[in-house]
């Protein structure tokens, strides 16, 4: 009988833990798994987060159609930030600590996800596929922090060199926004000149949500520039554009992925043309699309009522990604399932045309591969294909 009770007790213990482990996942319940999202809804940006949450909502939409994962369906909480940073950290804290939400997907900005990161690895909360090319997405190594997109750095560093030499440009300049985002857009370009003898020969910034970019144009065309790095995203893009039009400076213009969206020329019109930018996912143009891409274009519109741009695909492709992990993960899900999973992943061409994407234990950056592309005519057309060095 003695033995017989310790034998009852040890069994009791162990269910006990089994359910204390289980109930220790944040987010996870035997129907659902929650997860969260920071966008810009009302902001700069919203023109980007508004479609970043949209492409969102239809992959989990889609997921949840077709039987969740495991049994369990997603629910995605959304909060805005307006892009700001203190926003952001007051909308982390209500997703984690009230939503309770097992990971952070799709964040967008730079300077918000900085400043949010405590609140989520306090709670051993991943942060997923944040919608920034910055390298802080997933330097310095850390266990819950996963980026898929090629860094702002990276992107110019690797593109100016090569269209300084090929505009046959003397005198490059930096316009850039002075947090985050704008100083790895100028330290890339820096990184990039100098490989060719080279370096800025004016920089001036703005403040985020600036709309005057009139002393900053000036300042450049003072100094005589021929080519200019654009720091921007996209008022910023259009206002520095335009205002150097109106002026009559008309230097090359080069911009990160941060500037690659069908807003820049939808709304500047067609003093935008001309304009590089680096990419990874190509604009969807539906008249040119692939069938696969015209058909996931029409769910999108009948859901909400317009066509998707660059950044729905990013949504969309990031709630995907993370159902593919999730999946791999196995039916007995937690925080530390899903690193093991994710650090062995490797991601299967899509229909968006994006590079494959590879993960591991000390390489926590999918893809660091981007193109170049051009207005042209009023739309984005490639002008150089992938590179990856």
């Amino acid at each position: 009988m003695k033995h017989t009770l310790i034998a009852l007790a040890s069994l009791a213990v162990a269910a006990f833990g089994s359910t204390a482990h289980a109930q220790a996942t944040q987010g996870v319940t035997k129907d659902s798994i929650t997860v969260g999202t920071i966008q810009d809804l009302s902001g700069p940006l919203a023109g980007f987060g508004k479609q970043i949450r949209d492409g969102m909502l239809l992959r989990v939409e889609e997921i949840n159609e077709q039987g969740g994962i495991d049994g369990r369906k997603l629910v995605l909480k959304v909060e805005d930030s307006g892009y700001d940073p203190k926003r952001a950290v007051l909308a982390a804290q209500k997703l984690v600590n009230q939503d309770k939400i097992f990971a952070m997907l799709g964040h967008i900005g730079t300077a918000g996800n900085v400043a949010s990161f405590p609140v989520l690895f306090s709670k051993n909360v991943i942060s997923f596929f944040p919608v920034t090319a910055a390298r802080e997405m997933y330097e310095p190594l850390h266990r819950l922090k996963y980026s898929f997109a090629a860094t702002y750095y990276d992107q110019i560093r690797q593109r100016t060199p090569q269209l300084v030499k090929e505009k046959n440009a003397h005198k490059v300049c930096a316009i850039y926004q002075d947090d985050e985002f704008g100083l790895e857009v100028l330290r890339g370009g820096e990184a990039g000149l100098k490989t060719i003898g080279m370096e800025y020969a004016e920089k001036t910034s703005f403040k985020r949500g600036a709309t005057d970019f009139s002393s900053q144009v000036a300042k450049m065309k003072a100094a005589g520039c021929d080519f200019v790095v654009l720091g921007t995203l996209i008022r910023e893009t259009i206002g520095t554009i335009g205002e150097a039009r109106k002026t009559g400076f008309n230097p090359t213009f080069l911009g990160s992925s941060g500037a690659y969206t069908e807003l820049i020329h939808k709304l500047g019109g067609k003093a935008m043309d001309g304009l590089y930018a680096t990419m990874t996912v190509q604009q969807p143009y539906l008249d040119d699309a692939s069938q696969p891409i015209r058909f996931w274009a029409s769910k999108y519109k009948t859901k909400f009522g317009e066509d998707p741009a660059v950044f729905s695909v990013y949504g969309y492709m990031l709630v995907d990604v993370f159902g593919q992990v999730l999946h791999k993960a196995g039916a007995n899900l937690s925080t530390d399932s899903f690193v093991k999973a994710m650090d062995s992943f490797t991601s299967e061409p899509d229909i968006f045309g994006m590079p494959s994407m590879s993960f591991s234990p000390t390489k926590h950056l999918g893809s660091n591969a981007s193109r170049l592309s051009q207005i042209q005519d009023g739309r984005w057309k490639v002008v150089a294909d992938y590179i990856d060095d």
